[in-house]
């Protein structure tokens, strides 16, 4: 992006926080928001599908519903007579429908013998008016830079205040330990609790200059947002660097919180949040009253064991940039990962999906948003994860407003995740099978990266290299990778730093993992702890050419 279109987005952004700041929203107007669009579910789907792709003759839907024979008339026809889901169903059967790789711009759509060329940013959302950028979360290689605007912010403000109320921290004081830009998510909570009049208290920020190869323009960009903020009398706090190591301070935080009110939210990552329990019973505290929220890597019984053990409460989110937040802790769960669907904003289905270099088949979630202000327009867009969706009454608040389908098990068959930071794509691929034989011998065979849990709850990296390699420093080998990593983009420089403070990538001399097919994968997933009455506790290995939440 030129100096010049960068200017006139922050210009365009100071021109609407005014008017987004304007109006604090309030818990009735957040409830009658939702009640709203879950009414208009199908009216919204419509407009959406009748603006968004036959009003915008570059969509690179339409040539896929030229191929299944499908005019507006014909599925305005369908909703009426099947319902939106079970058009959703119709459609992905006569080959509309979007894999995860074409919509990451890293494969052609290939339909009935046509091949159509596709870039990423063909998905964007044609009439969205943005005043950032942001890149997601190192899931493909290079990053896949994402239009934020305040609409969708405003959104998404809907659900913070439902959440807040159903977890009973309304008004309770709160931090966030997440980084500034191109990390997007410190920028976009500070603007959404802001929406509701709530500002969060503390900024712990990650991301530290001696850690992160921060371009000028998104130090920039991070001062420019809390100056915007603090002009028009919100009072953002500036970012305070904390390293993993210094999760104590977090937990000091929450403590004297907890004295002084009786209650806290953080916001943070799971791995964050198990990080600061662990540095609490270290140091003798007690956070009971203290409410964790968190996504960015499922929450297995372990982090969760570990959070409650100081009488804490964590509750998961479930959200990706391109379509922002698809489910929400269940206030009365029925285990750790149990989430209500957000459908009011977006539609799901499920569909076969054999993983990569595996004997297994998946149900991969296809989503399709609802909502005018969604980043990407997706319609049957393949996600590469998949789980257990279920309709419950479970007497939780969210049930109150028609979220009745519940996420649980929610995997990816593919990244490999670690505080909250996934990774995998070509990046990683490139480093596994050139880089390493070509510093330290051997060939791509020798090499493999695999994800466990650890006796504490925190995901780990293995990564495994054949004992015939000769290596007389395996730290080096970590190294090796971090500085690969940091040269390689911003998403991966993201990957980099937390990981280099976490220590999360660990050697082990063994020889790497073939399949039951005799097939070498990059990057192996191992098996889930035992438990799970789902195809998440199969053990999976992904290919490297796929790329988290």
């Amino acid at each position: 992006m030129s100096i010049f279109a960068d200017l006139k987005m922050y210009w365009r952004f100071a021109r609407g926080l005014r008017s987004f700041l304007r109006h604090t929203l309030s818990l009735e107007e957040a409830k009658a928001i939702v009640r709203q669009r879950m009414a208009d579910r199908e009216k919204n789907f419509l407009r959406l599908v009748d603006h968004g792709i036959f009003g915008y003759r570059r969509s690179p839907y339409l040539p896929l519903l030229k191929l299944a024979g499908c005019e507006m008339g014909d599925i305005r026809n369908m909703v009426r007579s099947k319902g939106l889901e079970g058009t959703l169903r119709a459609l992905r059967a006569a080959g509309v429908y979007i894999t995860f790789e074409e919509f990451k711009g890293q494969e052609p759509i290939v339909r009935q013998g046509r091949v159509i060329p596709v870039h990423v940013h063909d998905f964007d959302n044609p009439y969205l008016s943005h005043y950032y950028q942001a890149e997601t979360g190192g899931t493909t290689g290079a990053g896949t830079r994402v239009q934020i605007d305040l609409d969708h912010l405003a959104e998404r403000a809907s659900y913070d205040l439902l959440t807040y109320d159903a977890y009973g921290v309304l008004d309770a004081p709160a931090a966030m330990w997440h980084g500034t830009l191109p990390d997007s998510t410190g920028i976009s909570r500070i603007l959404r609790r802001a929406r509701t009049g709530r500002v969060v208290e503390k900024w712990f920020s990650l991301t530290t200059g001696r850690d992160l190869r921060r371009s000028l323009k998104n130090r920039l960009a991070t001062e420019y947002v809390i100056l915007a903020g603090r002009l028009l009398g919100v009072p953002i706090p500036r970012p305070e660097p904390v390293s993993l190591d210094q999760a104590a301070m977090v937990a000091l935080w929450a403590a004297k919180m907890l004295e002084a009110h009786g209650a806290c939210l953080i916001h943070t990552l799971v791995s964050r949040a198990v990080r600061v329990c662990v540095a609490a019973q270290e140091k003798g505290l007690k956070l009971t009253g203290a409410t964790f929220q968190f996504g960015g890597e499922p929450l297995t019984q372990a982090k969760m064991a570990a959070i409650t053990r100081t009488g804490a409460r964590c509750y998961p989110a479930y959200h990706f940039e391109e379509a922002g937040p698809v489910g929400i802790g269940c206030a009365r769960p029925v285990d750790e990962n149990d989430q209500h669907f957000l459908k009011d904003a977006l539609a799901l289905i499920q569909h076969p999906r054999q993983v990569p270099g595996a004997d297994i088949t998946v149900d991969a979630f296809h989503f399709t948003t609802l909502l005018p202000s969604a980043p990407k327009l997706m319609l049957n867009v393949e996600s590469d994860d998949y789980g257990v969706v279920e309709t419950r009454s479970c007497g939780c608040p969210f049930e109150t407003y028609g979220f009745t389908e519940h996420l649980r098990d929610i995997r990816s068959f593919s990244k490999l995740t670690s505080e909250g930071v996934t990774l995998v794509g070509s990046e990683m691929v490139r480093i596994l099978e050139e880089v390493l034989p070509a510093k330290f011998g051997g060939s791509p065979l020798d090499y493999q990266l695999m994800e466990e849990e650890d006796e504490q709850g925190f995901t780990r990296l293995n990564l495994l290299v054949s004992p015939k390699i000769e290596i007389a420093d395996e730290a080096a080998v970590i190294e090796t990778v971090l500085e690969a990593l940091g040269r390689s983009s911003v998403a991966a420089d993201l990957a980099r730093a937390h990981w280099g403070q976490a220590k999360t990538l660990r050697v082990k001399r063994i020889e790497p993992i073939w399949t039951a097919r005799g097939k070498l994968m990059p990057l192996h997933l191992a098996r889930r702890p035992a438990g799970r009455a789902s195809a998440s506790t199969e053990s999976k290995t992904a290919s490297g050419r796929k790329p988290s939440n």
